[in-house]
């Protein structure tokens, strides 16, 4: 078959006496995988909405060249299901191209080629509703269910309909958005000198090309790939370019075989089972697992600039890390100027330019605006942070656990759960957790031990008095 069929959706439940068995808020690449994953469980009732009118996989960002950081079986559902039909395989053998990819033998894939896939998939999941903005997510005592507002969006993003649904199991996918320091925020879409966010590069980047001057402000993956952009696209000598970054260099992914076991199921345990404040400690000093630069982007870029000295010289183009942007502002309607302050250093200086494009990331959609009304419901710990058992649920009264329903959380539980929280890699794992639970079966079995790496010692059980006396008392023998 060329592709999947495509089933027949679920019949609508609109009561409480016969609620959904799960509402997926957010369809990015973690509801989606779950999407996948559900739908061949015949007799689980679920609905996933998004507000956006279709799937797209951070465009602003889809360059040529640019790559998945993790291997293409990192897919929806590949790690629990290859046999699944959403596998990224499959899908190339939809499109006929299996053989083509076989002869490229490439592990990692072009972003714009995930893209194309997921939205491959959400064409034929009937459980999948774009369109449609979730408001509100409440518990209702008396029929002990979850109500969910849904409001219907037309064309141009304007309320169409509002709407209710009942469910026993919510999943969070909200997914992220584009985080602009505090320094650079009056500055983002004003009118003057572009100030553009990583997010949008693509759709701006003519106008950045155009400029004289153009400063790329964040020293992760993103700003890597933007600056390589810019500088092969400029003029030699005339390159015009500045890339500035907090972190102490220009750092390279950890991919050793053995660093990337950070990014299993059974780190995730250990780490979940962590104290709250060594968790605390643990994920900014990990930045280098998740938030550095490939090493073959950064190769890239040194190529590139190594390229212009061939014929005498040095390309227009600074590159400093260990630098934060303290305050900002325009400068005769034309020019940014950043103040800027060397973090070891300790010096401060002034860089005015025509351009700016924030690489400075993504942040976590907060979640309490949508959950506002489970807010008695819910349990925090000392940060004021949702709790999050090691089942990826929210630790809700027990009056709502033990009506067996839950709030499950996708990308929202780095606090708990770690540095693989956002990882594609654990994306399949998360969802057939997620859904083996849900059904309180095992329809995806899971491998008890995932990692080479034993992270943690094994815990002794506390001994009692007598048990601690009668150790002392036993004798040692004649061996040291």
């Amino acid at each position: 078959m060329s592709h999947p069929p495509a089933t027949a959706a679920h019949p609508p439940r609109h009561t409480p006496e016969a609620p959904r068995d799960l509402v997926g808020v957010g369809i990015g690449p973690f509801n989606l995988s779950l999407a996948a994953l559900a739908q061949p469980l015949t007799g689980l009732d679920t609905a996933f909405y998004d507000q956006r009118p279709g799937f797209r996989w951070h465009p602003g960002l889809l360059l040529d060249d640019a790559r998945v950081q993790v291997p293409f079986l990192a897919d929806l559902v590949t790690l629990v299901d290859p046999a699944s039909p959403w596998t990224f395989l499959n899908h190339l053998r939809a499109r006929d191209r299996l053989f083509p990819f076989y002869f490229a033998e490439r592990l990692h894939i072009r972003r714009s080629e995930y893209d194309a896939y997921c939205r491959w998939v959400c064409d034929h999941l009937p459980s999948l509703h774009f369109g449609r903005q979730v408001d509100a997510v409440r518990w209702n005592p008396q029929h002990r269910v979850f109500e969910v507002d849904v409001t219907q969006l037309d064309a141009d993003g304007e309320a169409e309909a509002l709407g209710r649904t009942y469910t026993r199991n919510v999943v969070l996918g909200l997914g992220t958005e584009p985080h602009v320091p505090a320094p650079l925020k009056p500055l983002l879409g004003t009118a003057g000198a572009p100030v553009v966010h990583a997010a949008d590069y693509l759709g701006h980047r003519d106008a950045l090309l155009a400029a004289g001057h153009v400063t790329v402000v964040g020293s992760g993956q993103s700003g890597a790939e933007i600056f390589l952009d810019l500088l092969r696209r400029r003029p030699a000598g005339r390159e015009g370019l500045h890339w500035i970054g907090r972190t102490e260099a220009f750092a390279p992914m950890e991919y050793s075989k053995l660093g990337l076991e950070h990014f299993t199921p059974d780190y995730t345990r250990y780490f979940h089972a962590l104290p709250e404040a060594v968790r605390d400690r643990l994920v900014p000093a990990q930045w280098q697992l998740h938030k550095a630069v490939d090493a073959d982007t950064l190769a890239a870029v040194h190529d590139e600039l190594y390229r212009r000295t061939l014929h005498g010289g040095w390309p227009d183009a600074v590159l400093t890390p260990g630098v934060r942007v303290r305050t900002a502002g325009r400068v005769g309607g034309t020019k940014v100027e950043l103040h800027l302050e060397h973090t070891q250093q300790g010096a401060r200086s002034r860089l005015t330019t025509d351009a700016v494009v924030l690489a400075t990331g993504h942040e976590r959609r907060p979640l309490m605006p949508l959950l506002a009304g489970l807010d008695p419901y819910l349990h925090r710990d000392s940060g004021e942070r949702p709790r999050v058992d090691d089942r990826y649920r929210l630790v809700l009264d027990r009056a709502v656990a033990a009506a067996g329903c839950h709030v499950y959380v996708q990308n929202a539980e780095i606090h708990t759960h770690g540095v693989g929280t956002p990882d594609l890699g654990l994306a399949a794992w998360r969802s057939a957790a997620i859904l083996n639970a849900v059904t309180g079966a095992e329809p995806y079995p899971l491998p008890a031990r995932t990692a080479f790496t034993t992270f943690g010692l094994p815990q002794e059980r506390p001994q009692t008095p007598a048990q601690r006396q009668a150790r002392s008392l036993t004798p040692l023998g004649d061996g040291v």
